[in-house]
């Protein structure tokens, strides 16, 4: 297997390396589009509201895929070389493939998005051996920094069109300044000692911050470490002590791990509800509401409050206490 994938990434290299000058955009007023491929469907999704239809968009990752486990297949090889630009998160969340796009030469631009944003605000958990935590989008203000440097390489590799590539983000940023809104408004919602989030792994650090949250997860940073019988038993003891009514599933990690915690939380004398699905790594399927970033923020934060206080807290009005 790691021969396997030593040798995809060779294939990478050396298939994207073919050139030397950068891919120019095609003429824009023939409607001819040029190709972009990202990583996670969150960048995918930020690529088609900026790029419109300049730009021909090819995510990798679809729903349910998790990233800290995702290797390149041979199509997806294909897929880099043909690209004009490459939109990747970076800060290791998609593993070695990550450090491979981001020292790839030739006539591919690769570009990590969370290059935009300052390192002082980056969360740095003991648990990651001192790298960053990857996960941004789930903090809207910092995911929005990520449209910014999206729309800023669009309009430097297509300058003919900076204009559309502008307005289209200045859209997007409204929408997405409206979302950080709404999610404030629901978490309001909840009692501030109710406001404890348990999931699967640690991918809900940066909402933690940025919302008001206490996050727990049984895995670590990277769903590539296992969780073992005594990390059950300590988050299990961790709900029954502190009475939380429901912990979360999540769309790209296996849901046996929180099973195993909701029945030892059972043997403390305490049941603990599963309250419902969240998107983390991986947003929904193409076509729904939760196939967009948008969409995948409302419902975690509906799925959270909702399971936290009670379906029929969603009807009562926000309090003013943060």
């Amino acid at each position: 297997m790691y021969r396997t994938y030593i040798s995809l990434c060779l294939i990478v290299i050396l298939a994207i390396s073919t050139g030397c000058d950068p891919k120019a955009p095609p003429d824009a007023s023939d409607g001819t589009k040029f190709r972009v491929v990202t990583t996670i469907g969150m960048i995918t999704d930020i690529v088609k509201n900026v790029g419109g239809d300049r730009v021909e968009v090819i995510g990798l990752m679809g729903p349910g895929v998790d990233p800290h486990l995702y290797h390149a297949s041979a199509g997806d090889v294909q897929k880099l070389n043909s690209a004009s630009l490459i939109f990747y998160n970076g800060l290791h969340l998609e593993s070695k493939m990550g450090d491979i796009l981001a020292k790839v030469p030739g006539d591919t631009k690769t570009v990590a998005v969370t290059d935009a944003v300052d390192r002082s605000l980056l969360l740095t958990p003991p648990e990651y051996e001192g790298q960053y935590d990857p996960h941004l989008w789930f903090n809207v203000t910092l995911w929005m920094k990520a449209v910014v440097k999206v729309r800023d390489v669009l309009s430097e590799f297509d300058p003919d069109s900076t204009g559309t590539y502008r307005s289209n983000a200045e859209r997007y940023l409204a929408k997405l300044t409206e979302l950080h809104r709404y999610v404030i408004s629901q978490v309001k919602r909840v009692p501030p000692q109710q406001r404890v989030l348990v999931t699967a792994h640690d991918a809900f650090n940066y909402f933690g911050k940025g919302y008001g949250f206490e996050v727990r997860g049984l895995q670590g940073i990277s769903t590539a470490t296992e969780a073992g019988i005594a990390d059950v038993q300590e988050l299990a003891t961790f709900i029954a002590e502190r009475r939380i009514p429901a912990i979360f599933v999540e769309s790209s990690v296996s849901s046996k791990s929180l099973e195993a915690v909701k029945a030892a939380v059972k043997s403390k004398g305490f049941n603990v509800e599963i309250g419902g699905e969240l998107f983390s790594d991986a947003m929904g399927n193409e076509g729904t509401p939760e196939g967009t970033y948008i969409g995948m923020v409302r419902h975690n934060i509906d799925t959270i409050v909702g399971a936290l206080i009670g379906a029929s807290g969603l009807q009562n009005p926000p309090t003013t206490e943060n």
